[in-house]
């Protein structure tokens, strides 16, 4: 009889947990029964593939929560329970399967609660030297007052163990955080609420694999859309575009120490914000993300599988891995008289095993040691590929939401757009997730006054490739003053004809609109925004989505300047 593994699913699909979970289950699953253990799952949504027949050698179709999983474990009599692929819903039942006596596969509880828990974990970064932003968890308005205060404004205001930033909020003002704390308190009762200081940088984040010693980062994801916007909100590129070598160091050997700090077997996530060429830890996910799948694809590197396999205690080692950064492209030659890179026959020499890689990857690649990172910031390669993933909203179903995006998600699905250049993966991405141009009327630009410098440089964009422009009085006229020409129209409150105006009659191709702090204001580009919608015109309300969108719009002009290849013809290095 072989030995029966519990995996856990992560329940009905909701914004923040949808079927990327469920990929990482299945593929757990397959690699169990690939390794000869009878794998049976534990979920209750019939839109995924894990509640298939035939997908596990058996199927629970039972809510997953800490009862339903004692009492079909009480049948079953598992070796151990797999709760790191199941997202929020499957790793908040760790520690519960533990106190009750039941073997929790992968990373303990006990790091789960460390990682997940706000003291523990800031007591474990500063151990380590890892820097992140002041904050601290509060259990009452008067001690978040105090914490506010003292890290200065503005803060982020989040509950903690929730999924998809629910309840979280950019608070600018003490009468702002009056207004909003009881909403974050009340999201998930009983638990601390988390102030920190607020850093506005640029956003990036690493899935690692890990057997407790060695920690391989499959790639680093760096986000189009600045600090502040939720990562399942943002664009992510593979690989970074803008992050310093140095930067690129910082968060390689930040995730190989927490995860060793930890003993993370199986998968991790961390997000970080980079701000004045520091990288700061933001917070640590001990079990998949939603960029898994994303991540896997585009890298080559089986990421489930392997973790799968280090959860049931096989190393990276055994495997033909090390502890480093997954590079695409084939090594470097070294210098007369030089050492190679840590490509995997050097590597296998160096470790004395045999250069078979068992899983395979799905590309050519190297691995650039966490020692060198140590050491320095050594130089990467160009890229061979650039991969893009790009949010997809359901606003046009879901008329009461707000579409201006923040720390909070709304999206409900992602695409992806590959491609040999940046310009051409960016296409593909905005394209697929409905950024285009809608016929050649106007792109009406209305930013807010922190905006404006950056919308300029959109505005020239956009006028050097043959777009017209229209614009609000107080955009227009730093665009006028700039020489660059465009159509002056007025808000709604000034009477008609204005903005709302010109997007009900068609005349509108492309909406550029970002959020501002003054509820009037704000009040009446909430219509705009919702016009756009109802009326099928795009709508855009991030300055760095738009300020990317110019970088593709030579591409837009030419769609046939991108390429159209397989997957596998983008791994073959040129």
């Amino acid at each position: 009889m072989k030995p029966t593994v519990l995996v856990l699913g992560s329940g009905p699909i909701r914004i923040g947990q949808g079927i990327e979970f469920d990929y990482s289950c299945v593929h757990c699953v397959w690699s169990l029964q690939k390794m000869g253990y009878r794998a049976i799952i534990v979920n209750n949504n019939p839109e995924t593939v894990s509640t298939d027949f035939d997908t596990g050698d058996g199927l629970y179709f039972e809510p997953v929560t800490l009862e339903d999983t004692l009492d079909i474990i009480g049948h079953e009599n598992p070796i151990g329970v797999v709760c790191q692929f199941g997202g929020q819903t499957a790793i908040n039942l760790a520690e519960g399967l533990a106190s009750n006596g039941v073997q929790v596969l992968g990373t303990s509880p006990e790091a789960i609660a460390t990682a997940e828990d706000r003291e523990q974990f800031e007591a474990l970064l500063e151990s380590l030297s890892i820097p992140r932003p002041k904050g601290k968890a509060v259990r009452s308005l008067e001690e978040a007052k105090v914490v506010a205060a003292s890290v200065g404004y503005p803060v982020l205001v989040r509950p903690s163990f929730v999924l998809g930033g629910r309840a979280m909020e950019i608070v600018f003002s003490e009468k702002q955080l009056h207004g909003f704390y009881r909403e974050a308190e009340d999201a998930n009762p009983g638990q601390p609420v988390l102030v920190d200081k607020y850093l506005l940088g640029k956003e990036a984040e690493v899935d690692v694999i890990s057997d407790g010693v060695d920690t391989l980062v499959p790639g680093i994801m760096e986000h189009i859309e600045r600090a502040g916007i939720h990562s399942g909100d943002s664009m992510a590129v593979y690989p970074a575009i803008s992050l310093s070598a140095s930067i690129q160091a910082q968060m390689v050997v930040s995730a190989c120490k927490i995860a060793r700090a930890l003993q993370v077997k199986g998968l991790m996530n961390i997000q970080f914000v980079v701000q004045n060429d520091v990288a700061y830890v933001l917070e640590v996910n001990p079990r998949a993300s939603r960029t898994v799948p994303y991540l896997s694809k585009v890298t080559g590197i089986p990421m489930v599988d392997l973790a799968t396999r280090c959860m049931m205690g096989k190393t990276l080692k055994d495997m033909g891995y090390a502890s480093g950064l997954w590079v695409l492209g084939k090594p470097p030659q070294p210098a007369e008289g030089g050492e190679a890179a840590c490509a995997l026959t050097q590597f296998a020499d160096q470790f004395g095993i045999g250069i078979e890689r068992e899983p395979k990857t799905n590309a050519v690649g190297y691995i650039v040691s966490e020692q060198d990172f140590v050491e320095g910031a050594p130089i990467l390669p160009n890229p061979i590929l650039y991969a893009i993933k790009a949010p997809v909203f359901s606003f046009q179903k879901l008329a009461k939401v707000e579409p201006s995006l923040g720390p909070e998600m709304k999206s409900t699905g992602e695409i992806l757009g590959i491609d040999n250049t940046f310009e051409g993966a960016l296409y593909k991405a905005m394209v697929a997730s409905g950024i285009h141009f809608k016929g050649d009327g106007y792109v009406l630009l209305t930013v807010n006054d922190d905006d404006k410098a950056a919308a300029l440089e959109i505005a020239k964009g956009l006028h050097a490739a043959g777009r017209k422009i229209a614009a609000t009085h107080g955009t227009a006229r730093v665009l006028l003053e700039h020489g660059v020409p465009c159509e002056s129209v007025s808000k709604i409150q000034q009477g008609s004809p204005n903005i709302l105006d010109l997007i009900t009659e068609g005349r509108v191709s492309l909406m550029i609109n970002t959020p501002g702090l003054n509820e009037t204001s704000e009040s009446e580009a909430a219509r705009i925004r919702r016009a756009c919608i109802e009326s099928g015109v795009p709508c855009v309300t991030s300055i760095d989505t738009a300020t990317a969108l110019i970088r593709a719009l030579d591409v837009y002009a030419n769609p046939e300047a991108a390429s159209c290849l397989r997957l596998e013809e983008y791994f073959t290095p040129k």
